[in-house]
Order: structure tokens, then C-alpha cells, then sequence
């Protein structure tokens, strides 16, 4: 019975599966005849060329790629169709690139423009004071590389790409991604698809002769531009099966386009490209290229305009595109939020510096680790390294490791450490002057600066410094200077009593005064100069008014102790549109050798303040206040402070104000306000017109008088333009008081 009763069980099981088997072979040759009907979506590939600002337009053609649906699998560029590419890559829409591109300053990035108050006062005194800066070594004058190291554009493609920077295999990012370079070294094209990213587009667009070459795995790498500006070649190795090509180089141009050195320098860079570009327009299956030929490599101020070409561009190949949207599913990339903060881990040196600590690294860039930090101060301490010209290359990589990034400096010390400079200046007061500057780093010990000025011309003059910065630490230094000048003035210091007796009006006076300091300072919660010191200063003042006599006034020598605090975070010295200053100081004279005798110790006390901001993107107002007194013994009358003139280096206790004359008004206190209205009516023009009030006399604020009612007023009218040896001012000034104006004329930086 069991034996009859297997077989039989046995058997229907088996039905069973046979059964299920042929349902299961029915379903899947179904599904691979189904399969076969609907065809893969073919991987799409973008290059985009290089061209400068004209590479604006693949924004335009990404703008319509992405309102089409149409899907990119594959990114590769050159120069900035590699920053752009790179920026789609990682997550960026085409707006959201846009909007980045539309609040770019273009124009620091393309001077690699470090702001004003991410730099120490040398540094902004040497920014200001210097027309042209030249290396000096073994008694021979070099010329300045003019590369720029890219800084500006390097800070910014690193908060721009921070979502991304753990990513080293492009292959890996949203949407995989190549660039390329050329390795100036053998003059091959160089493919860069990993690595550190924002390295990588400084590299492939780092146009020769404007900035520096860039150093990645030993080879020294420039603009991809200059060997292989349109890489459809590697598109094809990577497998994708229909090409779209962007291209906005530039045409070869005849004669009369040729007009300056940009697009000399392109012309040249783009006759092997377009010997290439036959066969590289062959391996497109959609090439676009937009009608920009009106404009240039550098008009990035027609950015909406060049977009808007490139929409047009991609309109024109919709029948082409549109065959490409096989799938209704495209891929859509995530919001890309721009980071405004992160935090450091370690702060590394990937290489031994022989002139620098870590230490001195850590206290210029003022970031300490395991610490959160704004990207604004980050990008700031990043300026500070820069500011200092110890480096000649100063690139840096964000290891990032979910939360937190490791800081790895990778340093080359300038190989440069000393220089000549010079200046050009003319004013009312010291008339014309041409300023040749000395300059040598590390000439005793490492964090050492010296530096020599000697001014020739109507008056010979001098500054010699030397000074041992220590960061955060007390720094160390000595000053000597030499000033003088000869003018008719109208003050005798003493309160008209000379002019009086002799029964003139004004003398003619010859004033020398030769300092020499010895000071200590240091930084004061990272913002403020906070420092003292010792001072001998002898001063003399003699006149040729009379033709029997030279009377000597004085010609005494001074010891004093002094203290100062300062701030200063104006955008600019001479036109600033932002940012306010503090200055104030106290010095008290302990010892003279006495000429008049007539020396009692003394102090006198100085502060000033000022402020700038703007109405209008071009009207900005400008705000300064200023008070000086003496106190304690009664002061030398040549210790007062002495109002009139405009456009001479403040030296002594000499204030300009509009409407009076150099050295007009004198007494041992004294307070002045002073507001400017700047209009900048073209881009290095400038109108303005400001009035200047004060009261001045002997122990000014023993009650309050002196605020009713100001009882010194003056105006101005004038022109600046901004130019290579600095500004170049015209004046018209005039006062209530008096019964004519003066008309000031000033040149060059001031000093």
C-alpha cells in the first residue's frame, strides 16, 4: 500500500514544478521581449571650452538642458567651462550658478585682490607708499613676476565646493567629472579626475602670464587652454554615447581686432586649437556654439548678456535635444546650500619651512584648531598669509571628514626677501618729492623687517625702520626719521606776538625735526595695535625773514614716553566706502635740553576717529572727528597743534583743514569734525565736496565754550583719480573767515 501510494505522490510533485517552470521560462523571455522594446537611455556627455568670460554662456545652455529635462552623465571642461562643469557636477543648478557668477567680483578676482583690513599696518603703509615694488638680489634689480598665486579665486572655489571636497574620485561626484591642464614642463595635456577639486580648477585655469602655475602630483600645471581647450577625445574614452559640445573660444582674428595684449595673448594661445578643431567637431553629435563674438575673454562686466547667448544657442538645437529625452526620468541634483561656517580639526604644514614656525603660520592666519570659524574670517585669515609676500605659493587643502576638516598647508617660502621700491608725491607743504625704498626680510633674525626710505627732492627726508614681528607675541622695534620744510606762514608760535614786535606779517620759516624711537607692540584681541615706547626728538626752527638777524625759535632736544592704541579697518585710505579707524596716543616729555629755558614736563593726548559708509553703491559719506590737548606742565608753544593746508604726510602736530592755510591756526588743544561726501562717478573718478569745523586755542576744554559754537570753518570742492602712483587730487578750498580760497593740487601716495 505505502509502496503504491510514493510513486503516484511522487509524481504529481513533480507535475507541479514542471508546471511552475514553464511559467517562470513564459515570464522572463516576456519581460526580455518586453525589454527589447524599450530602449536604454543612451549616457549623455557635456564638454564645455574654456574662454574666459565668455564662458558664461554654458550657463546659458545648462539653464536649457535642465527646463528640457534633458540628463548629463558625464562633465568635462576646460578653464572655465572646468570651474563651471565642476560647480554642475557636484549639485548646482544652472540658476543657482548664475546667481554665483552674478555676485563674483571679477575684478579682484582677476588681481587676486586681497581687502584692505585683512592686512597689518606695514602691510597697508607699504599697499600705500609704493608705486612700483621691484626684487633686489646680489646688487641686481629684478623685474616682478606679475603672476598673480590665484588666492582670491582659490578661497572662494573652496567655500563654493565644500559640500563636495571629500570627494577625491571625480568619478564619485553626482554627476562624474574631468578637466584638464597642461604641464608647462613638457607641454602635454594633463587629464585631472581626481584629486583635491578646487586645486585642480585653480590648475586648469590658470592662464599663463596672469597666474601662477600650480604644482599637483610634481608636475607644475598651467590653463588646460593652452594645449587642449575642447576635450571631446576623453569624452569618447569615457564611454558615453552621444556628445554635446559648447564651444566659445574665441576665432582666429584679423588685424584690426587686435588692439590690445588680452587678445594678442589668445590670438596666440588659439592658433593650435583651431588647427585641431575640424576633427574635434567630428567627434560631437551636438555642437553648439553661441554668437559671442562681439564679445572678449574679459568681459565678464556683459556676464547676463553672454548667458543669454548661450540660451539661445541650446534654443536653436532643441530638435536635437529633445530626441535625447527618451526617459520622462531625469535625475534632478538637491539644493546646494553655500556653507557660512566650518570647523577645524588640526592645523598641518605638509612641508618644513626653514624661515617660518607652525607657530608663525597659526598666528598669521589666527585660527585655532578643533575651533568653529565664519568662512568670512577663514577666507580673512587666509588673506593675512597672503598679505605678508613670505610666500610664493600658499595653497591649503580642508580634509574633511564629515564635521570637521583638517587644515593642510602646503608652503613655499619666497625665495625673495628684499626689494626696491619707489613713490612719487607732490603737496603744498613739502612740494616735490621721489621716495626710493629699501627693503630686506630676515636680515638678522626670522621674523625681522627692514626697511630704509630716502625722499629727494625740495626737501630731503628719511624713515628708517626696523622692526621683529612676533604675532600675537610682543614685537620689537626702532624708528628713525628725518623731516623738514621751508614756507611763508602766518603763524609765529607764539600767538602773533613775534610778528607783532617785528611789525610783519608772516615769516619765512625753516623747520627740521630729526626723531629716533625705540617701541614694543602687539595685537589687542586680534584687531587692535596696542603698543609704547621711548622717543628723542630734536627740533629746530629758524627763519630768513630778516635780513640782519636768523632768528632761531627753537632748537632744543625732547626725551618722552609714549603709549598708542590704533584700528583701522577702512577699505581704502584715500576713498574708503566702508569701514571706521581709531587712533589715539599719549606722550608726556620728560626731559629737554632746554634752548628757551623754559621746558616744564608736560603731556599731550591725541584721538581721532572716523567713519565711512555708504548711501548708494557710488555716494558715500565720510565722517571724522578729532580732539588733541596737553596737560600737566604748561607745554612748548612748538608742541601745539597747528591747523591749514591739505594733502602733506602728517608730521609733528600739523592737522590739515580745508579753507586755512599750512600752519594757519595754532594753540595746545584743539577739536575738529569733518564730513566728506565722495561721489564715484566713473570707475577710478571721483567728485566730493566736504566741510571741515574746529576750535582751537590754550587749554581749550578747561570749560565747555568750546562746543556752542565752532569759530574755525572751511569747505572743499574736489576731483581724485585713482592712478599706479596713487591719487591724484585737485582742491578748492575756502573759508567765511577769510577773503579769498586756495586751490590745492596733490600727486601720488602721501608721504
Amino acid at each position: 500500500m505505502n509502496n503504491s501510494k510514493t510513486p503516484r505522490c511522487y509524481f504529481g510533485f513533480t507535475r507541479h514544478c514542471l508546471l511552475v517552470l514553464v511559467v517562470l521560462l513564459w515570464a522572463n523571455s516576456s519581460a526580455i521581449a518586453q525589454d527589447s522594446l524599450t530602449p536604454k537611455r543612451p549616457k549623455i556627455g557635456l564638454v564645455l571650452s574654456g574662454g574666459g568670460a565668455k564662458g558664461f554662456a554654458h550657463i546659458g545652455v545648462l539653464k536649457v538642458l535642465e527646463k528640457e529635462g534633458i540628463p548629463i552623465d558625464y562633465i568635462g571642461g576646460t578653464s572655465m567651462g572646468a570651474v563651471i562643469g565642476a560647480l554642475y557636477a557636484t549639485g548646482y543648478s544652472a540658476t543657482q550658478i548664475d546667481s554665483i557668477f552674478k555676485t563674483t567680483d571679477f575684478d579682484a578676482l582677476l588681481s587676486d585682490y586681497i581687502p584692505r583690513n585683512s592686512k597689518s599696518f606695514y602691510e597697508k603703509r607699504n599697499d600705500e607708499l609704493y608705486a612700483i615694488s621691484l626684487p633686489f638680489k646680489k646688487l641686481h634689480i629684478g623685474i616682478p613676476s606679475g603672476l598673480s598665486k590665484g588666492i582670491y579665486n582659490y578661497n572662494l572655489l573652496n567655500k563654493l565646493l565644500y559640500h563636495a571636497l571629500e570627494v577625491h574620485d571625480f568619478t564619485q561626484l553626482p554627476i562624474p567629472f574631468y578637466c584638464m591642464a597642461s604641464n608647462i614642463e613638457t607641454g602635454k595635456e594633463v587629464v585631472l579626475d581626481h584629486g583635491y577639486l578646487p586645486q585642480v580648477l585653480l590648475a586648469s585655469g590658470a592662464f599663463p602670464s596672469l597666474f601662477s602655475p600650480v604644482e599637483i602630483d610634481g608636475n607644475l600645471l598651467v590653463d588646460g587652454g593652452a594645449i587642449n581647450n575642447f576635450p571631446v577625445e576623453e569624452m569618447k574614452k569615457r564611454g558615453v554615447d552621444i556628445i554635446i559640445g559648447v564651444d566659445v573660444q574665441d576665432e582666429v582674428k584679423e588685424r584690426s581686432d587686435l588692439k590690445d595684449a588680452a587678445k594678442i595673448l589668445v590670438q596666440i594661445s588659439n592658433f593650435q586649437m583651431m588647427e585641431k578643431m575640424n576633427d574635434k567637431i567630428k567627434l560631437v553629435d551636438i555642437y553648439l556654439k553661441p554668437d559671442i563674438k562681439k564679445y572678449s575673454v574679459m568681459s565678464f562686466d556683459k556676464g547676463p548678456e553672454i548667458v543669454t547667448k548661450g540660451e539661445e544657442a541650446a534654443q536653436t538645437a532643441l530638435p536635437k535635444l529633445n530626441a535625447l529625452k527618451i526617459s520622462a526620468e531625469t535625475k534632478k541634483g538637491k539644493l546646494i546650500q553655500v556653507v557660512d561656517s566650518l570647523r577645524i580639526g588640526n592645523i598641518l604644514l605638509n612641508r618644513p619651512l626653514k624661515n617660518y614656525t607652525r607657530a608663525y603660520v597659526i598666528g598669521k592666519v589666527k585660527i585655532k584648531q578643533n575651533t568653529a570659524v565664519s568662512f568670512a574670517d577663514f577666507t580673512d585669515g587666509i588673506n593675512k598669509m597672503a598679505a605678508t609676500e613670505n610666500f610664493g605659493s600658499l595653497l591649503y587643502q580642508l580634509d574633511k571628514k564629515e564635521d570637521v576638516a583638517d587644515l593642510q598647508f602646503d608652503l613655499l617660502e619666497n625665495p625673495t626677501n628684499a626689494y626696491v621700491k619707489f613713490g612719487l608725491h607732490y603737496d603744498g607743504l613739502f612740494k616735490s618729492g621721489i621716495l626710493a625704498n629699501y627693503t630686506k626680510k630676515k636680515s638678522v633674525f626670522k621674523n625681522d623687517i627692514l626697511s630704509l626710505d630716502l625722499i629727494l627732492g625740495d626737501n630731503f627726508r628719511y624713515n628708517l625702520d626696523y622692526y621683529i614681528d612676533n604675532g600675537f607675541y610682543w614685537s620689537f622695534g626702532i624708528k628713525s626719521k628725518y623731516n623738514q620744510f621751508n614756507r611763508n606762514v602766518k603763524n609765529d608760535f607764539t600767538n602773533g606776538e613775534l610778528l607783532a614786535i617785528l611789525g610783519i606779517n608772516s615769516l619765512n620759516i625753516d623747520f627740521a625735526q630729526f626723531t629716533n624711537q625705540a617701541y614694543v607692540q602687539t595685537l589687542f584681541v586680534q584687531k587692535f595695535l596696542l603698543g609704547g615706547g621711548v622717543e628723542h626728538t630734536h627740533l629746530q626752527l629758524t627763519s630768513t625773514t630778516l635780513e640782519t638777524t636768523k632768528p632761531v625759535f627753537e632748537n632744543s632736544g625732547f626725551v618722552s614716553v609714549f603709549g598708542y592704541i590704533k584700528y583701522d579697518s577702512f577699505d581704502d585710505k584715500y576713498f574708503p566706502k566702508k569701514g571706521w579707524s581709531f587712533a589715539g596716543d599719549c606722550q608726556s616729555y620728560l626731559y629737554s635740553s632746554n634752548y628757551n629755558h623754559d621746558f616744564n614736563r608736560f603731556s599731550i593726548a591725541r584721538s581721532e576717529v572716523a567713519f565711512a559708509f555708504p548711501f548708494t553703491k557710488r555716494l558715500t559719506a565720510n565722517v571724522r572727528s578729532e580732539i588733541g590737548f596737553s596737560f600737566g606742565g604748561a607745554s612748548s608753544n612748538y608742541f601745539d597743534f597747528i591747523l591749514g593746508g591739505y594733502g602733506a604726510s602728517s608730521t609733528h602736530n600739523f592737522k590739515p583743514f580745508y579753507g586755512y592755510d599750512f600752519l594757519s591756526v595754532s594753540g595746545n588743544s584743539y577739536a575738529k569734525s569733518e564730513l566728506t561726501l565722495d561721489f564715484k562717478f566713473l570707475k577710478k573718478h571721483h567728485l566730493n565736496a566736504a566741510g571741515n569745523f574746529a576750535n582751537v586755542g590754550d587749554y581749550l576744554f578747561n570749560n565747555t565754550d568750546w562746543l556752542s559754537k565752532a569759530s574755525y570753518t572751511g569747505y572743499a570742492l574736489g576731483y581724485g583719480m585713482e592712478t599706479i602712483i596713487g591719487p591724484v587730487e585737485l582742491k578748492y578750498t575756502w573759508s567765511p573767515e577769510l577773503p579769498k580760497g586756495i586751490a590745492w593740487v596733490t600727486v601720488g601716495f602721501t608721504f
